[in-house]
């Protein structure tokens, strides 16, 4: 498989610096830190043109794909990702609409995985253009599973799961004390229907097909598109940062870190020499590499755990191990997610035994 043409940013729109390709633990960056700015598109390959939008959370922005689906009767534009659904991405869209890709309707609206920031805007795209949505079957399950959950205080399950990873007796009162179900409140209205993605699939978009190629563990059915020597890998594989890998209240006693270590394996099957569309961070070149990164990254953890659970311990405990800086209250739940799924890998292969005592806390301890 051939690397696509890359189409140079623009003059004037970034300093030479930035348009220097760079280097980074063995990954290739041909843009260099270009990102577009507000409004702005910049055609990576032909006809795939990278958007990117702000967002309210640590990880302060996301890209998007906007694919050229041919002119005539059933061309159009299709979307790739959409936003968190928040009044400033919608204002984000019109702008787009109304600017570069005003010459053509949107002809199709698909979602890598669940997560808002990638479908948060799908539902107000899909009505405005009368299109369906399309993502895989699991992830749209569980995303309106998500927006209906909705209560005035955690269901029982959530607080016995925070108490077994072992917080304190103050935080799961203020966790108590909260209302549940905020999914719904970054999620424009979801479609009651959708067109189903499935792995193997070949989509035909304008002049290119794209492959539907699944990975799990950060989601548990992740759609990546791969065509032409391009990747969209959503949250499947980041250059800069590792993606959330996460047990939830939801499947409390998964092992989605065994899902993560067996789609890595899978992605090798994709051509080494793709240019990388990530939903994060600059596309780049050197996937294998930064899957091999990603798996070394992972068992070194596991090892480190292993090691420590010498002595008895909590999953909160255990962030001492895992984290390099202290956990505050705005990411303990995400960092509690990881470490249980940290912990039951090691669990499910007999590495660790699970000891429970009489208040539910779950403590474990190396074999």
């Amino acid at each position: 498989m051939e690397p696509p043409p890359l189409l140079p940013i623009p003059a004037g729109q970034a300093s030479t610096e930035a348009r220097t390709p760079d280097s980074m633990r063995g990954l290739d960056y041909p843009f260099g830190r270009w990102v577009p700015g507000p409004g702005e598109t910049h055609e990576v390959a032909p006809g795939v043109h990278w958007v990117r939008m702000g967002l309210p959370f640590g990880l302060d922005h996301i890209n998007l794909w906007v694919l050229d689906a041919g002119d005539g009767p059933n061309g159009g534009w299709a979307i790739v990702d959409t936003g968190v659904g928040l009044p400033n991405s919608k204002a984000n869209w019109e702008a787009l609409l109304a600017g570069p890709f005003k010459a053509k309707p949107v002809t199709r609206v698909i979602v890598t995985h669940y997560h808002p920031d990638h479908l948060g805007m799908a539902g107000w795209l899909c009505r405005k253009f009368n299109v369906p949505l399309e993502i895989t079957r699991t992830e749209y399950l569980l995303a309106r599973t998500l927006t209906l959950d909705v209560r005035d205080a955690p269901p029982d399950e959530a607080v016995a799961f925070s108490i077994r990873a072992g917080w304190s007796e103050e935080q799961v009162a203020a966790m108590k004390a909260k209302a549940w179900g905020n999914f719904g409140k970054i999620i424009s209205k979801m479609p009651s229907g959708f067109k189903r993605l499935k792995d193997g699939d070949v989509l035909t978009i304008g002049a290119r097909q794209w492959q539907v190629v699944v990975g799990r563990g950060h989601a548990p059915e992740h759609a990546c598109l791969v065509s032409d020597g391009l990747m969209i890998s959503g949250d499947q594989v980041l250059p800069r940062i590792t993606s959330n890998v996460s047990v939830y209240p939801t499947e409390p006693y998964a092992d989605p870190l065994a899902d993560w270590l067996e789609s890595i394996e899978r992605l090798r099957a994709i051509p080494a020499d793709v240019l990388v569309l990530p939903a994060h961070n600059e596309p780049f070149f050197g996937l294998h590499t930064r899957l091999d990164q990603l798996a070394a990254d992972h068992h070194g953890k596991l090892e480190k755990l292993e090691a420590f659970c010498e002595t008895p311990r909590t999953a909160v405990d255990c962030f001492a191990a895992l984290f390099r800086r202290p956990i505050g209250d705005a990411d303990y739940g995400l960092a509690t997610g990881e470490t249980v799924a940290h912990l039951h890998w090691l669990e499910e292969r007999g590495r660790v035994n699970r000891v429970t005592d009489t208040g539910g806390v779950d403590r474990f301890v190396k074999v």
